[in-house]
């Protein structure tokens, strides 16, 4: 591509990709497309977007396409790579001038760049790094800005490489720049303070930008570019100044007002200073033990004494906290139980904490957690009265404890709690004894002090479960807290019911359970929104099914936040589920509610998950009856296991979890719930973890009507399957054979053979070749097994079929098959495996045929191991019983079928062994005659001789 010639074209294509016309766009979209691999295009990109006087839009699309070449064509073995020559060109072009004014631009360039170096630097790019060390150290304040944005994303590219020859190389570059970050780092860090101390507003946010981006080089050099960073003075002398920086910026923070853009970046630096700490306490346990006592020293000063008021705001203390927590439970500095196995950093460490952590400290730390940071704020309890249901979704949703405060203070109280149980355990004590017998609605300390100790105590069930007895407290205090009825004690109940909750599974008799469900029966008639998933003795809770259920009902139905529903389904799912058959004469008016809210949560797809497990315990409930919820029921799972259908992503689990516990209950196939199964070829093609539960959906339409099942999607199911066999791992093939194909077999001997007809010529090779996997031989044998036994005729085809392919005769081939059949029956370990290979090697008796005679032998002793297996000697009478044919077994076996009925139609459990035996030795001998049958006998080893005859007295 000629760039004088091109550069015209280009830009004129780019301006047309950039239009809101799509009849415009389109073509552009596809012209750029074949320019990607045309030499010099890329060339002609850097053009266009390195001039500043094209229009904006056009220079952005300019600088995406020429990002996302770098993805594709950059590396040397991609197909269409850049040439040699051409990418030494655009490296060159890349660094020439750091002067973009647009700043998303300027972004989307130093990101390109970066993704270079990756690939090139140091050794294709070595003058990448010396020249942006001198573009940094320019007057010039937008190409200082723009070269250290660079130099950020380069850094923060390289330190990401995992292979240890870039990890050498990192650590090069770290040690050979390290000073150099540092000296920048700290002469923005000076200028801005200096800036701001003289009320220099916009020059102290241009320094306060290059201070950041200086802060993110140093921390990617820090956590990744040195082995042992202790060993570092360097490094540990940034460390420690991180702390004093962070005090700086911290009292700077109390002089800069209100939200303004300073206060902004100001804040962002703040957050980067701990983030530093907290990756290299992360990356570098050992190496931060100097800095144990520091930042505890720090982090506590500020979070829990009178230093950080007016300077703390919330993210940098839950900083402070995760600080605290990662040092507390840092399992580098916990000694082993046996302190000789302990290294002495382990020790040191533990040492420095310890001393940190003495009484005192521990004590503030407990008592301002619990009184500072569990306390409800006068705007949360308006917030209550006003909206209490908004309240719980926000206090209960939101950000995970790292991001978000109150989750943050719980999870650090538990985690400073466990690991100094017995000294925090009666500081939490005294404070609940401070508490006992008052629950005065008027007590306004007690009004706003009760809440966060029931918290606490909640928090550390398990730890106080030898210090409180819990069952005295629920009787004497809190029982009586849960009905007071003043409007404002809502608060108080409802911390008062979580604790409950918290403590049950610890620590609860179950002859108080009627009166907790008496209590909580009366919260939901107050409509105070308390819904807790308590464990519960279905005995105990039967006499209040019905009451809590509508009352559950109706909540579900007055909520109207998405959560709480999600939450309020969540209880009523466990109820259903524990209740089973007996929710029967209460779930009309939820069954009649149910499509309505799906309805309503098209946008909502994790409500509708919660829907489909509600689905889900309620057809376990109902059983047969669930035939009745079809018209709702079938299309849900429909579009829940569409593969085509986006929802899908979220809903497939759950729906494939409805569909199977659909079949089950199922008491026929329905011409609905078989159109559903259009769905199943294209989940096979997954090939996910989903497939174990798409097998078993398969055998419940197997097993429900096999022959209408078959004959609609037996040819699409085979292909399927043979597609799925190249690709899925041994364990998935078995599932393949054994679940679907062999349960086709069974239960359908005559069509099933023939349907899945080109599945069965690589089982037969398998048994021949003699498969390495037992577990494959095994099911194969299994497969095989099926046909001989059930379709003898089949089986004779599959034979001449098989003798053709592999151009043997077919008498040989028969042999070879029940040799190797013979050699490798220690596979097969299921009893009734086992037994159902010997009554299909004894169907091909009685038999004339010169093969099978000589394979006699083994016939009779596999048929002799199979007795051993399922013969049990009745101690009454002396005589053998076929276990496999009795009730108990059967029952015991059923556990592998996913419909049970159907064990008592496999020649398995319908066939007795000793007597299948019998008839066919028989009738060999009426075939042959005494004279040759004896011969045929004498082939068979004595010992087995007499096994067979103790086994068949009586007959």
């Amino acid at each position: 591509m000629d760039l004088n010639s091109a550069s015209t074209i280009v830009l004129r294509v780019l301006t047309q990709a950039t239009s809101q016309d799509t009849a415009v766009l389109k073509p552009a979209e596809e012209q750029l497309k074949q320019w990607e691999t045309q030499p010099g295009f890329y060339s002609v990109l850097l053009n266009i977007f390195t001039n500043h006087a094209l229009d904006v839009n056009v220079r952005w699309l300019a600088v995406l396409y020429f990002k996302n070449g770098i993805d594709r064509y950059w590396r040397r073995v991609a197909p269409h790579a850049l040439s040699e020559e051409e990418k030494s060109t655009l490296r060159a072009g890349l660094i020439t001038n750091f002067n973009e004014p647009v700043n998303q631009i300027a972004t989307q360039i130093s990101v390109l760049i970066a993704k270079v170096a990756r690939v090139d630097c140091p050794r294709q790019w070595p003058e990448l790094i010396p020249t942006l060390l001198e573009s940094v150290k320019v007057q010039d304040d937008l190409r200082q800005h723009r070269a250290l944005l660079t130099f950020y994303h380069v850094t923060k590219t390289l330190a990401s490489k995992r292979l240890a020859a870039d990890r050498k190389l990192f650590y090069d570059l770290a040690s050979g720049i390290y000073s150099f970050a540092c000296s920048l780092w700290n002469h923005h860090t000076d200028t801005f303070l200096q800036q701001v101390s003289t009320g220099n507003e916009a020059a102290a946010i241009s320094s306060l930008e290059r201070t950041l981006l200086s802060l993110k080089v140093l921390r990617k050099l820090t956590v990744h570019g040195f082995v042992e960073p202790h060993r570092s003075v360097e490094v540990m002398g940034f460390l420690h100044a991180v702390f004093e920086r962070l005090k700086q910026f911290l009292e700077c923070s109390r002089n800069v007002g209100g939200e303004n853009a300073c206060r902004d970046r100001l804040e962002k630096t703040i957050i980067l200073f701990t983030k530093v700490l907290l990756d290299f306490l992360d990356q570098h346990p050992f190496s931060f033990t100097p800095l144990i006592q520091r930042s505890l020293e720090f982090a506590v000063s500020y979070v829990f004494t009178e230093a950080g008021e007016g300077v703390v705001f919330e993210r940098f203390i839950v900083q402070c906290m995760n600080l605290i927590k990662m040092i507390v439970k840092n399992y580098a500095y916990k000694p082993s139980k046996n302190i000789e196995d302990s290294s002495p950093e382990t020790l040191e460490a533990h040492k420095i904490k310890t001393a940190f952590f003495t009484y005192p400290t521990l004590m503030e730390i407990c008592r301002r957690l619990v009184a500072h940071y569990f306390l409800l704020t006068e705007e949360e309890l308006t917030m209550w009265e006003e909206d209490p249901e908004g309240f719980t979704v926000e206090e209960t949703g939101g950000d995970s404890w790292k991001y978000s405060l109150r989750p943050c203070t719980e999870v650090l109280f538990i985690d400073i709690f466990h690991e100094y149980n017995q000294t925090l355990t009666p500081v939490l004590l005294e404070m609940v004894h401070s508490l006992q017998g008052k629950c005065k609605p008027n007590f306004i300390v007690l009004f706003f002090f009760l809440p966060p100790v029931y918290n606490a105590v909640g928090l550390a069930a398990y730890e106080l479960f030898d210090s409180v007895d819990f069952d005295q407290w629920f009787k004497n205090q809190l029982l009586a807290e849960l009905q007071v009825s003043h409007s404002r004690y809502k608060p108080i109940r409802r911390r008062v019911i979580w604790l409950i909750g918290q403590w049950i599974s610890v620590k609860f008799k179950s002859d108080l359970r009627p009166m907790l469900y008496e209590a909580i029966r009366n919260l939901l008639q107050d409509q105070d929104l308390v819904v807790n998933d308590f464990e519960f003795r279905t005995d105990q809770f039967l006499p209040y099914l019905e009451s809590m259920f509508t009352l559950l009902f109706q909540l579900l139905q007055e909520v109207t936040e998405c959560d709480t529903k999600m939450h309020v389904l969540h209880v009523l799912s466990c109820v259903i589920e524990r209740v089973n058959m007996q929710i029967r004469p209460y779930v009309g008016c939820l069954v009649q509610y149910l499509p309505l809210l799906w309805k309503q949560s098209e946008e909502h797809n994790m409500l509708r998950c919660a829907i489909l497990t509600t689905l889900i315990h309620l057809v376990q409930g109902l059983g047969a009856d669930s035939k009745n919820l079809y018209p709702f029921l079938l299309p849900v799972i429909q579009l829940s296991t569409d593969v085509s259908q986006p929802p899908h992503v979220y809903l497939l689990e759950d729906g494939l979890e409805l569909w199977l516990v659909t079949l089950e209950n199922s008491p026929c196939l329905t011409p609905e719930l078989l159109r559903i199964f259009q769905n199943m070829s294209a989940l096979l093609e997954l090939s996910s973890e989903n497939l174990k539960n798409c097998f078993k959906i398969i055998n419940g339409y197997i097993f429900l009507s096999s022959s209408e099942f078959l004959q609609m999607y037996a040819t699409d199911l085979c292909r399927s399957f043979c597609e799925l066999l190249k690709d899925i791992t041994i364990e998935g093939q078995v599932q393949v054979l054994k679940v679907v194909v062999e349960n086709v077999l069974k239960v359908n001997p005559v069509l099933g053979p023939q349907m899945f007809q080109p599945l069965l010529p690589s089982v037969f090779r398998g048994i021949i070749d003699g498969e390495r996997y037992p577990m494959v031989m095994s099911t194969y044998l299994g497969v095989m097994g099926r046909v001989l036994l059930q379709n003898t005729s089949f089986f004779s085809l599959l034979l001449s079929q098989m003798a053709c392919e592999l151009g043997q005769e077919l008498d040989q081939l028969l042999g070879n098959m029940i040799e190797m059949w013979v050699d490798r029956m220690d596979n097969i370990t299921q009893p009734e495996r086992r037994k159902l290979s010997a009554l299909a090697l004894l169907s091909l008796l009685p038999s004339v045929n010169s093969v099978i005679q000589d394979k006699f032998c083994g016939i009779i002793s596999i048929s002799v191991e199979g007795l051993h297996d399922v013969m049990t000697e009745d101690p009454e009478t002396g005589t053998y019983k076929d276990k496999s044919q009795t009730v108990f077994y059967c029952v015991i076996y059923f556990f592998s079928y996913l419909f049970p009925q159907l064990a008592l139609k496999d020649p398995v459990h319908t066939v007795s062994l000793q007597q299948f035996i019998y008839e066919k030795l028989k009738a060999q001998q009426e075939l042959l005659g005494e004279q040759g049958f004896h011969a045929l006998m004498e082939t068979v080893d004595t010992e087995i001789v007499a096994q067979l005859q103790e086994f068949l007295q009586g007959f």
